[in-house]
């Protein structure tokens, strides 16, 4: 293959294994297809979850990734835009089936046919990606695809787990990685109270929280300083979600921002008494990426990034699973 027809992607054939690199023929889109040259994809600890095979239902071999920015390079058939050179982004939601009770309520995130992005189709671990045109959003105002890429999942989970936690004023972040570092700074903007918290003795994420504008940072077995408003969960360690309902003030919520969590143990009902609730969050709907990626420019909202070749994905993947990535991983083709 010359290189004007090939691609090259980093493949997950079997659960658990370390992703391997495939030059691939370049791929032509279909009917509503854009193809894009992947600028930059960031690394999501969905796509841990992918590759240790912790998610049931996805596809083998898969390109994993689900944070991508590109620039379209070809449209399918019959499509008119966006035109090529265009920047957009593409996230985890990669296609509805636009009849189902939930999409034609509003909730397409719980659509009962969904397609996502390098789970079920290939994503962005690659330097070129088919994506659906209806599920791409223009990123032309972000000049740094690097600084961009985390947006497309973590910006957007956390802004969607923000939705659901209410107007409450001290809200506390458990894992404070991606999504919750971006998503602090959201909530700085919005003039409300940040209580971080951490593995034990990671003081480096302790720091770029207070830097971020938290009023308080610690370990996640420790008391904050107030009761909370709302608590949300990015870490995937169901002993968290009692530890954060016991931090709450009354009506208070707990969200589970992951799509993959250890199990919750039990805990005493007196915690949850109150009208206390424990909610997920499920996905995305294109109006939350709309709504984000419109607001975070606004809100100065800037990512903390460590780049990676493409070629070393699985460093990326193993660097994020021990922790000792600060803000996201990006990988760059």
């Amino acid at each position: 293959m010359s290189e004007a027809t090939k691609m090259g992607a980093m493949v997950l054939h079997r659960t658990g294994a370390p992703l391997v690199w495939e030059d691939r023929p370049l791929p032509a889109p279909g009917p509503g297809e854009i193809r894009l040259r992947v600028e930059a994809c960031a690394v999501c600890r969905t796509d841990l979850h992918v590759v240790d095979g912790e998610l049931p239902g996805g596809r083998l071999p898969i390109v994993p990734g689900h944070e991508i920015v590109g620039r379209v390079e070809a449209l399918g058939p019959g499509l008119a835009g966006p035109a090529p050179g265009t920047r957009v982004g593409v996230p985890w939601l990669g296609h509805t089936c636009g009849h189902c009770a939930y999409c034609e309520s509003g909730r397409e995130n719980l659509c009962d046919s969904p397609e996502f992005t390098g789970f079920t189709r290939d994503g962005g671990f690659a330097t070129h990606v088919i994506a659906d045109a209806a599920f791409a959003f223009p990123m032309e105002g972000f000049g740094d695809p690097i600084a961009a890429a985390p947006l497309l999942c973590a910006g957007l989970i956390g802004w969607r787990s923000l939705k659901m936690a209410g107007s409450g004023r001290r809200i506390g972040l458990y894992g404070f990685g991606a999504a919750a570092h971006l998503i602090a700074q959201v909530l700085k903007w919005q003039g409300r109270e940040v209580y971080a918290f951490t593995r034990e003795g990671d003081a480096p994420a302790q720091e770029m929280a207070l830097r971020l504008g938290a009023r308080w940072a610690g370990s996640s077995g420790e008391a904050p300083p107030e009761r909370l408003d709302a608590a949300l969960i990015f870490a995937p360690v169901g002993a968290l979600v009692p530890r954060a309902l016991s931090t709450l003030v009354k009506g208070g919520r707990v969200v589970c921002g992951g799509i993959h969590m250890s199990d919750i143990p039990a805990f005493p009902y007196r915690i949850l008494w109150e009208e206390r609730q424990i909610l997920s969050v499920a996905n995305l709907t294109r109006a939350d990426a709309t709504e984000f990626l419109a607001l975070a420019p606004r809100a100065g909202v800037h990512a903390t990034t460590t780049a990676y070749p493409l070629a070393r994905a699985n460093d990326a993947l193993d660097d994020l699973r021990t922790g000792h990535v600060q803000g996201a991983a990006v990988l760059i083709p």
